[in-house]
């Protein structure tokens, strides 16, 4: 690594105004940056918070948390290819290998086309490139379905790089979760491609691993299969017992999105960014007491008319992608409410409304994602709201005393 500095430092003149190299200069400070931490100092008499966690080193972090859910998407992608093509034997590597062929060029699409726009921006604004993309490009292909198709990736990320964070300043401006808004993108323009029974399962081998499954194969989500079901609640819940028991919902042998699945590989993820101090326990907390409060409710108002208010508060945390929002996405510093009474607030609307929408709109079995981003229009509300209050409170006191 010294040896790497001491190169980095000896053509760092190349990329400094005057060098031969000038107009690149935003990608060496982007790529010095990303690998050691840096050494400029603010001018005297400034007032600062001097901490060695900056932003490229949280992005990192948060990307090592969601490395669980990534590596068991893999897993999981092999095994619903096997388990449909009626296999009997589940061989552990290859089935990671088919997950690694499948998930490998959705992670580079989404990275090429989201840094690259983010290259190109910063160079224009003679910026330093920001860091945030470090995570989108990763929580991108976990939250769309494994059959996505990639020119229909490139498509949203760029529209959501480029109409959710750059016309908006940047990292750190967007009011609206970059990678939900792909999703959403995705969802709203392509959804025959986005829903159903047909996307949530790979169906073809890759470079000879694999099986390929017949045309007329479905492989609907827990939640589609409810939302779709007609009859009472004593044939659902039976239906839900034989075909996906709770162990195998939390552990995420379920199909869906690529990373979603897996309550486990999601709690593993949150023990990281709470040990570390970079999620808000609050926010999570109140997601999760959201869910359970509305899924109790649902559940004591249960009718035949909206199949899924017969599931229990536990298998709306466990199904769809109720767990990796109020981890991964609610939790985003960005675009949720900052306040500490706003980030309870926030979380409970995030659950609340996550179980709302999936419970009662049968074409829409999902929920999480409309969830977060209609919390995180809410979000700078309910900030103002919180201080005003404060604000109210105080002035409030200080008259009391002034009276007294």
């Amino acid at each position: 690594m010294k040896s790497l500095k001491r190169y980095l430092d000896r053509v760092k003149p190349n990329f400094e105004p005057g060098g031969k190299l000038q107009s690149l200069q935003s990608v060496y400070d982007g790529f010095e940056t990303f690998l050691f931490t840096p050494n400029t100092t603010s001018r005297p008499g400034a007032v600062n918070v001097h901490d060695a966690l900056d932003s490229k080193r949280i992005m990192i972090i948060v990307v090592l948390a969601l490395m669980p859910c990534l590596l068991f998407g893999m897993y999981n992608t092999g095994y619903q290819n096997w388990l449909a093509a009626g296999a009997t034997e589940f061989p552990f590597w290859q089935l990671m290998a088919y997950g690694f062929l499948a998930v490998i060029p959705r992670i580079l699409v989404a990275y090429v086309v989201g840094l690259g726009i983010e290259f190109a921006v910063a160079q224009w604004r003679h910026e330093e490139i920001q860091e945030g993309f470090l995570v989108t490009g990763i929580l991108i292909p976990l939250i769309c379905p494994v059959e996505t198709p990639l020119w229909m990736l490139a498509v949203a990320t760029a529209f959501s790089v480029i109409f959710v964070k750059e016309v908006f300043g940047g990292t750190g401006y967007n009011v609206f979760n970059v990678a939900l808004v792909t999703r959403a993108f995705l969802f709203f323009a392509y959804p025959a491609q986005m829903s159903g029974d047909k996307v949530f399962v790979s169906t073809d081998s890759i470079l000879g691993l694999g099986h390929d499954l017949p045309d007329s194969f479905t492989g609907a989500t827990p939640l589609g299969q409810i939302a779709s079901f007609a009859g009472d609640k004593l044939e659902l819940l039976n239906l839900r017992g034989d075909v996906i028991s709770t162990w195998d919902a939390f552990l995420g042998l379920i199909p869906g999105s690529f990373g979603e699945t897996s309550t486990l590989c999601i709690l593993i993820g949150a023990v990281i960014l709470l040990a570390t101090g970079i999620a808000s326990w609050r926010i999570m907390l109140s997601v999760i007491a959201g869910g359970l409060i509305m899924g109790w409710i649902a559940n004591v108002f249960e009718t035949p008319t909206y199949p899924a208010s017969f599931l229990s508060p536990v298998d709306q945390l466990l199904f769809g992608g109720f767990a990796f929002a109020a981890v991964f996405m609610a939790t985003d510093p960005v675009t949720a409410a900052r306040t500490g009474v706003g980030k309870y607030v926030y979380g409970l609307l995030v659950g609340v409304m996550a179980v709302l929408i999936r419970t009662y709109n049968n074409g829409y079995p999902e929920g999480a994602m409309l969830a977060v981003l209609l919390a995180n229009a809410l979000a700078p509300l309910i900030d103002y709201c919180v201080v005003q209050a404060n604000v109210s409170r105080r002035r409030k006191r200080l008259r009391e005393r002034a009276g007294a």
